[in-house]
């Protein structure tokens, strides 16, 4: 565990320095379906040049040709960012994971908050953003 720890809702800088370092994205709750917003922001990222690792143990294949994964434990590390599209109950098990899976930063996205998983990995070191979307913070403050 680190000694440092973790910072809630950074400020803005440190997001810009998140979405400037970050390479490989594990996506949980990956959709195949296009209106879904998983879906999206997977394509948004893969346009973007990033690596996209799909964790959903519910599918098979893989969705925008991104590799497929149970869970965000069998995704091989490094994990740069895990962002959440789950419903908030199911977070924990994933904040677990992400912490065993030595993930630097944990995104859950719009409508997705757990206070005390957050507070977990905070405490592990790892940096938490709560029910803010992605995409709308990359166009925020990345200039599209």
């Amino acid at each position: 565990m680190s000694d440092q720890k973790g910072v809630l809702n950074p400020p803005d800088e440190r997001i810009k320095e998140i979405f400037s370092s970050m390479r490989r994205i594990a996506v949980v709750g990956i959709s195949p379906k296009e209106d879904r917003a998983s879906h999206g922001i997977a394509r948004f990222l893969l346009g973007r040049g990033l690596e996209v690792l799909g964790v959903n143990p519910v599918l098979t294949e893989p969705v925008l040709e991104a590799p497929l994964f149970p869970s965000v434990r069998d995704v091989p590390p490094p994990i740069d960012v895990v962002d959440i599209f789950r419903r908030s109950e199911t977070v924990p098990p994933v904040v677990d994971d992400a912490i065993a899976a030595g993930a630097k930063v944990i995104w859950m996205q719009e409508g997705v908050e757990h206070p005390e998983a957050a507070a977990k990995a905070l405490d592990a070191g790892i940096d938490v953003i709560m029910d803010r979307c992605l995409y709308k913070e990359w166009l925020r403050l990345m200039n599209g």
